[in-house]
């Protein structure tokens, strides 16, 4: 069995990635990690990314959804079982802290666990492809001018957009850019799109929620300006008027490990409410028992 190791790309992960590979030594599991990353962990064995993805029968990530987010991309041609540890900030995808790891990898190496399916978004704009897993966004930049697009749905012309920002997301993404932008919350049960304008001027002014059989594309217009093209909140390209983007969904493109479905559920509906709480992370602090907050703060002094 060869498991995959997916890094934060700048955090220290070094405590909870040495603990992984002395597990995976105990079984007799190899432990797979790219080359770039080959010196943040002893013992792995770096491969080229294309080889990593072939050949992995889990991955294991090691960050926040962005990580997380990752990690599903790269697999998401040849899927496998992919579970996230907790070392980023709110996390919505990852499940496991670093405290339950000792119990979460036997699980994971003898198929202990159930499988969240994840859609996947399928991006071309004119010979570039892309996978998105949360969302795609098409953003201005500062004084380049707004979006201005024409929605097709089935190759129908359905209305047209004029925004500050487009926002394409799964049922998985409508908890992020989308929501924050005004759209609503899909469960991934669903199985939809979610179409989300953001401070729009004209057009279409209100979220659309599309079947995931429904193929979208977005045509640029003349006056539309020079935008950000944007895949799960990372620039992967500029587009501008004339530019076409075709939007398909992948079903069933991510195999997210699950080993307490109930409990993860009831720790995304606390962290959703948070997200609408006018408050700062450390204003929260206050709001718990004086025990509670000394305990955290020796800990972060420790």
């Amino acid at each position: 069995m060869q498991i995959a190791l997916v890094l934060h790309p700048h955090n220290d992960v070094t405590e909870v990635a040495e603990r992984a590979v002395a597990f995976a030594a105990r079984q007799g599991v190899e432990v797979l990690v790219r080359a770039a990353d080959a010196g943040r962990v002893p013992g792995a064995v770096p491969v080229g990314a294309d080889e990593l993805a072939a050949e992995c029968d889990g991955v294991l990530s090691l960050g926040g959804d962005g990580t997380m987010l990752g990690a599903l991309r790269m697999v998401a041609d040849r899927p496998v079982p992919v579970l996230g540890v907790h070392l980023g900030n709110l996390g919505f995808l990852v499940e496991v802290t670093p405290a339950e790891l000792d119990e979460a990898l036997p699980r994971l190496v003898s198929g202990d666990f159930t499988e969240e399916p994840h859609s996947a978004l399928r991006i071309d704009t004119g010979g570039a492809h892309h996978v998105a897993f949360n969302d795609l966004a098409l953003a201005r930049h500062p004084g380049r001018g707004t979006v201005d697009a024409t929605l097709s749905v089935n190759k129908l012309s359905f209305g047209y957009y004029r925004c500050d920002a487009l926002v394409v997301a799964t049922p998985a993404g409508s908890s992020a850019y989308s929501y924050a932008a005004g759209g609503p919350l899909v469960s991934p049960s669903v199985g939809g799109i979610v179409v989300t304008p953001s401070a729009p001027m004209s057009g279409i002014s209100r979220p659309l929620v599309l079947a995931e059989t429904d193929t979208l594309a977005l045509e640029l217009n003349p006056r539309c300006g020079s935008l950000a093209l944007e895949v799960d909140g990372i620039g992967s390209a500029d587009v501008g008027p004339g530019d076409h983007v075709d939007v398909s969904v992948q079903p069933d493109a991510g195999r997210v490990v699950r080993l307490d479905p109930d409990l993860h559920a009831r720790r995304s509906r606390v962290k959703l409410s948070l997200l609408d709480l006018p408050l700062l992370p450390e204003q929260l602090r206050e709001l718990l028992p004086g025990d509670v907050r000394e305990r955290l703060e020796a800990r972060d002094t420790a």
